[in-house]
C-alpha cells in the first residue's frame, strides 16, 4: 500500500469523525447565537427551523474544514463566517439561509432605541453578508491576538479559566465554571490558560503573552474621579447636549479658586440660589471621604501637608424617590473590545437604596449619609438596613422589580432604559481614546500578549423627571454574592445573597460565554443555560453615535505620531514631526511658536498631575494643543467644526504623504544599480554576517542619498 494511499486514508477518517461529531452537537440555537467572536455574529434562527440532517451538517463542516486551508482564496467575510465557527458553518446550507433571513426580517423591529430630545426611535442595523452573517468592515489587532492565541483549542477540550487572582469575585465566577462546565485553575497553572481573570488590574499577572484577561491596561488609571471628569468635560466642550448627563465638576486643588470665586457669582446674582455640592476623593471607594457642602469654605483641601486630590460636584437635590427613599442603579456594562469598539450591558442590574427617608439638604442634614449617599457599603451598617431574600423589597434589590413598580404607575419605561443606553455609549466613547494609548503601550502592535475584555460598574442616578444622571463608573465592580450578617452579639458570618447571586453570577457567566475562545463549540448543557443577559449596544447603534468619536481620532494621530513603542508621552521632537508633516505651520505660526506652544501646555499639565514620572505630551494636553490649532486655522467655525475640519485636513496630509512615500520608494529601488541590487546573489562572500552588514549599509547609503533631504529638527526629545 503506497505512503499516498495511507495519507488519504487517515484524512478520509478523520473527515468522517468530524463529520459525525457536527451531527451529534447539531446545530447552535438562539441562546448560543449571541456568544460570536468580536467580527461575526449571527443572527437568531428559530430553532425549530435549523435541524439539519446528519449527513448534511457533515458534509458543510468538511467542506468548511477545507475552505479554512486557503484563507488566500477568501476575503475577510468569509474568512468570518466560515474559518472556525461552527455555528457559522451550519447556517452555510440554503434551507438554513432561507431560515435566517426570514427571521432577519422579523426581528428588524426589534432593534430600535429611542433617544431623548431626538424623538427618533434608531434603528439598530448591521450590514449582512450573502449567508445573513453580521461582519465588521475589518479585524483588528486585537481580534488576531485572540484568534492566534486559541488555534490550540480543540473541539472535546474545555476551556480553561486561571482564577487565582480572582479575590471577592471567585465564589460567583467558580459557580460560572461550573454552570460552563469549563476547567478552574485555582492555584494558576505553567501551561497557557484561555482566560485569566483578575481582581484588581491588569497587572496581577505580567507573565501573560496569550490568552484573555478581565481587565485593561490603565483602566483603574482612567476611570479615576479626576480622569474621567476631564475625558467627560472634553466631550462636553464637543458635544454639550449630548453629555449634559453629566453633574458640572471641578477639579481639586487646581481649580479650587476657579469653583469659589463661580460660586460666589451665582448667590450674587439670586441670593435665593443656595445649591449643594458633593465632593468625592480621586482615589476613593465605597463610600470612602465624601461628604457634602453648601459654601466652598467648607472644602477639606488638606491632607497632613499634601493637597488633597477630589472632585467637587453639583448635588442632585430631587432625586426620585421610592418608598420615600433616595436610590441609585448598579449597571454592569461589558467592555469586550477597543478595536473595534463593542459593548454589551446587562439587562438586570441593581438598586442600592438609602436607610433613612429622603430630605432636601440643609445645613442640618448634611452629615447624614444614611440619607444622601447610596453606597451600598455605607448603609449596610446603618441599623435600618434590610437584608431581604426577595427580589423586590429590601435595600438592595433587582433592576427589574423597580422598573416594573414605575410601569405600573405609567412610567415610560422603554424611554428611560433608552436614555440609559445612550448614557453608557456616550461614556464609553469619552474613555476610550485614552484607553487605547495604555493598550499600545502594554500591549505594543507586533508584540505577544493576551487580548483583553472588562466588565463595568456604572452608578447612574434617577432624577424626579426620570433623565438619567451618571454618578461614576467603577474599574472593579464588586462581584460579591455574600454579604456579612451578625448571627450573634459580636459575631459575624458570611451568608448568601439571593439578589446577588441572581445578578452577578449571570453576568460572569455570560461575559464567560461572549469570550469563549471557540465559540462554535457547544458545552453538554449549553442548551439548558439561560438565555444571555447582556444586550449588545455597540456596534448595534453605531450610525446614531459614530458622530461622536472625534477624540479617537485626535488619539489615532497622538499613537501615530509617539514615536517609540510602549511610549505614553509625546516629546518635542514628535510634536514638532507632527506639525510638519500635517503641514499646520505658516508664516502666521513658525516653528518658533510650535516650540512655545508645547513648552507651555506640556508645563501645564504637569503642574496638575505631580504623581507622574513620565516627561512630554500626554493624550489629554494634546487635545487641548490640538484644540488650539483647530481655533487659530478656522475662526470662523464653532470648536466641533474647528475640530473635524482640522483632523481632515491632517489625515489628507498622512493619505497623501503615505502614497508619496510608496512611490519613493519604488523608484529609489528602480534607480539602483543592479549591481548593488543582485549583491546578496553574485557574491559567495556574502555568506559571513560582516559582509551582509557591509552589504546593507551601503545600499541604505545610497538609498538615502536618493531621497530629498528632510529639514532636522531643532529640539531633541
Amino acid at each position: 500500500m503506497s505512503d499516498h494511499y495511507v495519507k488519504v486514508s487517515i484524512q478520509l477518517e478523520e473527515m468522517k469523525s468530524f463529520g459525525e461529531d457536527a451531527e451529534k452537537e447539531g446545530v447552535d440555537t438562539e441562546e448560543q447565537v449571541p456568544v460570536c467572536s468580536p467580527s461575526a455574529s449571527v443572527s437568531p434562527p428559530d430553532p425549530s427551523s435549523t435541524t439539519i440532517a446528519g449527513r448534511d451538517a457533515s458534509n458543510t463542516s468538511i467542506t468548511c474544514k477545507h475552505r479554512g486551508k486557503s484563507r488566500s482564496k477568501l476575503g475577510k467575510d468569509d474568512k468570518n463566517s466560515c474559518g472556525k465557527h461552527t455555528s457559522d458553518v451550519s447556517l452555510h446550507g440554503s434551507v438554513v439561509s432561507a431560515h435566517v433571513g426570514r427571521n432577519l426580517n422579523r426581528l428588524t423591529h426589534d432593534r430600535t432605541l429611542h433617544v431623548k430630545g431626538t424623538g427618533k426611535i434608531l434603528q439598530g442595523k448591521s450590514e449582512t453578508n450573502g449567508n445573513n452573517v453580521t461582519v465588521h468592515p475589518s479585524k483588528n489587532i486585537q481580534e488576531t491576538r485572540r484568534e492566534d492565541g486559541f488555534k490550540h483549542a480543540r473541539k472535546g477540550r474545555p476551556v480553561t479559566v486561571d482564577i487565582s487572582k480572582a479575590k471577592t469575585s471567585l465564589e460567583a465566577l467558580k459557580l460560572s465554571i461550573k454552570q460552563l462546565k469549563w476547567k478552574e485553575f485555582p492555584l494558576g497553572r505553567r501551561a497557557a490558560c484561555d482566560i485569566y481573570w483578575h481582581g484588581v488590574s491588569f497587572h496581577d499577572n505580567d507573565n501573560i503573552v496569550s490568552g484573555q484577561v478581565n481587565k485593561f491596561p490603565g483602566m483603574i488609571e482612567m476611570l479615576r474621579k479626576i480622569n474621567l471628569s476631564r475625558a467627560v468635560r472634553t466631550m462636553q466642550e464637543l458635544f454639550p447636549e449630548e453629555y449634559d448627563f453629566y453633574p458640572r465638576s471641578w477639579i481639586l486643588p487646581e481649580e479650587c479658586q476657579q469653583f469659589s470665586t463661580q460660586i460666589r457669582m451665582v448667590k450674587e446674582n439670586d441670593a435665593t440660589i443656595n445649591p449643594t455640592f458633593i465632593v468625592k476623593p480621586d482615589g476613593g471607594s465605597q463610600g470612602d471621604g465624601i461628604y457634602l457642602i453648601r459654601d466652598p469654605s467648607d472644602l477639606k483641601l488638606m491632607v497632613g501637608t499634601q493637597a488633597k486630590q477630589a472632585v467637587v460636584q453639583e448635588y442632585i437635590q430631587r432625586p426620585l424617590l421610592i418608598d420615600k427613599l433616595k436610590f441609585d442603579i448598579r449597571l454592569y456594562v461589558l467592555l469586550k473590545s477597543l478595536e473595534p469598539l463593542e459593548i454589551y450591558i446587562a439587562k438586570e442590574g441593581l438598586t442600592r437604596f438609602c436607610t433613612e427617608p429622603y430630605q432636601e439638604p440643609s445645613q442640618k442634614n448634611l452629615s447624614h449619609v444614611f440619607m444622601h449617599l447610596t453606597n451600598y457599603s455605607l448603609n449596610v451598617h446603618s441599623g435600618n438596613f434590610v437584608h431581604s431574600d426577595s427580589q423586590s423589597t429590601g435595600s438592595k434589590r433587582t433592576l427589574s422589580s423597580v422598573l416594573y413598580r414605575l410601569a405600573a404607575k405609567g412610567v415610560d419605561i422603554k424611554k428611560v432604559w433608552s436614555d440609559i443606553i445612550a448614557l453608557v455609549i456616550k461614556t464609553a466613547i469619552a474613555v476610550v481614546p485614552e484607553l487605547r494609548v495604555y493598550y499600545q503601550c502594554d500591549i505594543p502592535p507586533g508584540k505577544p500578549g493576551p487580548t483583553c475584555f472588562q466588565i463595568l460598574g456604572f452608578d447612574i442616578l434617577l432624577t424626579k423627571n426620570l433623565k438619567p444622571v451618571l454618578l461614576e463608573v467603577n474599574s472593579n465592580p464588586s462581584m460579591r454574592i455574600e454579604h456579612e450578617q451578625e448571627v450573634a452579639p459580636g459575631v459575624f458570618e458570611y451568608v448568601p445573597s439571593p439578589v446577588d447571586e441572581e445578578v452577578k453570577v449571570g453576568v460572569i457567566r455570560d461575559t464567560l460565554r461572549l469570550m469563549d475562545p471557540a465559540t462554535a463549540r457547544k458545552s453538554p448543557d449549553e442548551g439548558a443555560l439561560p438565555s444571555l443577559c447582556l444586550k449588545q449596544v455597540y456596534p448595534k447603534y453605531t450610525k446614531q453615535f459614530n458622530y461622536l468619536r472625534l477624540v479617537e481620532r485626535i488619539a489615532s494621530l497622538f499613537i501615530r505620531f509617539l514615536g517609540v513603542k510602549g511610549n505614553m508621552r509625546m516629546g518635542p521632537t514628535a510634536f514638532r514631526t507632527f506639525i510638519r508633516t500635517c503641514k499646520l505651520s505658516n508664516s502666521n505660526f513658525s516653528m518658533a511658536s510650535v516650540d512655545i506652544l508645547y513648552i507651555d501646555i506640556t508645563r501645564r499639565w504637569s503642574g496638575t498631575m505631580p504623581d507622574s514620572r513620565e516627561a512630554g505630551m500626554g493624550l489629554q494636553a494634546f487635545v487641548e494643543a490640538f484644540f488650539y490649532l483647530a481655533g487659530r486655522r478656522f475662526k470662523s467655525l464653532v470648536l466641533r467644526e474647528q475640530v473635524v475640519s482640522l483632523l481632515q485636513l491632517c489625515e489628507a496630509q498622512l493619505e497623501s504623504q503615505s502614497g508619496v512615500e510608496e512611490r519613493r520608494s519604488v523608484s529609489c529601488s528602480r534607480a539602483m544599480p543592479r549591481a548593488v541590487r543582485t549583491l546578496g546573489l553574485t557574491n559567495p562572500q556574502l555568506n559571513s554576517p560582516a559582509p551582509l552588514r557591509r552589504a546593507s549599509s551601503q545600499d541604505y547609503r545610497l538609498h538615502q542619498r536618493l531621497k530629498p533631504r528632510t529639514l532636522r529638527a531643532n529640539v531633541e526629545n
